[in-house]
C-alpha cells in the first residue's frame, strides 16, 4: 500500500511539473492588444522607446539582446517582443512557434551616427554612401542579405586598394542579423559589408568594435568610435546627442508573439 501511495504522489507531482512548465496562451492579436501586456525589446532600441512611450499600462522588460527577448517569449515571460522586421524575421524562422503580426508601426531609416561637430567626416561618409548608391553596391549588399535569394555571401573587400587615409572605427553591437551578428569570431552582416565599401572608396581601414547596443552612443560621443552602425534609426533623441548621415536602409517596428 506503501508503495502504490508513492507511486501516486509521483505520478501527482510529475503532472504538476508538466503544467508548471506550460507557457501560456497567445493573448496578443493585434497591436491594440499590447495595452496592459508585458512586452520585451532590447535596451536602447526605438522598439524599447516606442514600447515604453506610447503602449498604455504596458510593461516593459529590457533585454541586452533581441535573441533573449525571444527566448523570455518562447518560455511564455512575456506577452510579445517590438523589434525591427528584419531580425523578427530571423528570429521567427528560426522558432516555429512564434510568428510576426501583420500591424506594422511606423518606417524607420537607418543611418550611420557620427560625432557632432565633425562635419568633415559625415560629408565623406555622405559621399560614399551617394556613390556606393549610385554604382549599385549598396543594393548589392543588401541582396545577399535580404531576400528569397539571399545567399549571405559577404562583399570582399578590393585588395587592390591603397588604405592611406587612416584606420575608421565602426561601433556596432553584432546581435542584429541580418545587419551584424556573430559568425565563429568574425562579425559579418549587411552594415559591416556597407562600412568595408565606404573604407574601400575613402582609402581607410575597418576596424570594428562590437559592444552593448545602448553603448553606442557614448562610443561615438566620446571618440572610443567614428561611427556608429548597427541598425540605428535616426529618431530626435539621437539627434540631440550624434550626427546622422544619409540614410542607407528603411524598416518597420513588428511585435513578434506566440502562435498559440
Amino acid at each position: 500500500m506503501k508503495k502504490a501511495t508513492s507511486l501516486l504522489t509521483a505520478s501527482v507531482m510529475f503532472v504538476l511539473a508538466l503544467t508548471g512548465c506550460s507557457t501560456p496562451p497567445n493573448t496578443v492579436f493585434s497591436v491594440e492588444d499590447l495595452k496592459g501586456k508585458t512586452i520585451g525589446a532590447q535596451l536602447g532600441t526605438t522598439g524599447y522607446i516606442f514600447a515604453e512611450s506610447e503602449i498604455e499600462d504596458a510593461t516593459v522588460e529590457p533585454y541586452n539582446k533581441g535573441a533573449d527577448a525571444v527566448q523570455a517569449l518562447k518560455q511564455g515571460k512575456i506577452d510579445a517582443v517590438i523589434i525591427d522586421s528584419e531580425p523578427a524575421k530571423v528570429f521567427v524562422e528560426k522558432n516555429d512557434s512564434l510568428m510576426i503580426l501583420d500591424d506594422p508601426f511606423v518606417e524607420e531609416e537607418y543611418a550611420i551616427a557620427y560625432k557632432k561637430g565633425n562635419d568633415e567626416l559625415g560629408q565623406k561618409m555622405d559621399d560614399a554612401l551617394s556613390q556606393l548608391k549610385e554604382d549599385g553596391t549598396l543594393d548589392e549588399i543588401v541582396s545577399h542579405w535580404i531576400g528569397d535569394e539571399a545567399d549571405h555571401v559577404s562583399y570582399i573587400s578590393d585588395e587592390s586598394i591603397i588604405r592611406e587615409n587612416g584606420t575608421l572605427v565602426m561601433a556596432t553591437n553584432a546581435e542584429f542579423p541580418p545587419y551584424e551578428s556573430m559568425s565563429g569570431d568574425d562579425i559579418i552582416g549587411i552594415d559591416v559589408d556597407i562600412m568595408m565599401a565606404v573604407c574601400d572608396v575613402l582609402g581607410m581601414e575597418l576596424e570594428i568594435d562590437n559592444m552593448e547596443f545602448d553603448s553606442i552612443i557614448a562610443a561615438v560621443n566620446s571618440g572610443k568610435a567614428d561611427v556608429g552602425v548597427a541598425g540605428l534609426s535616426v529618431t530626435p533623441d539621437r539627434e540631440e546627442n550624434v550626427s546622422f548621415t544619409q540614410g542607407y536602409a528603411t524598416t518597420t517596428q513588428v511585435v513578434i508573439v506566440r502562435k498559440d
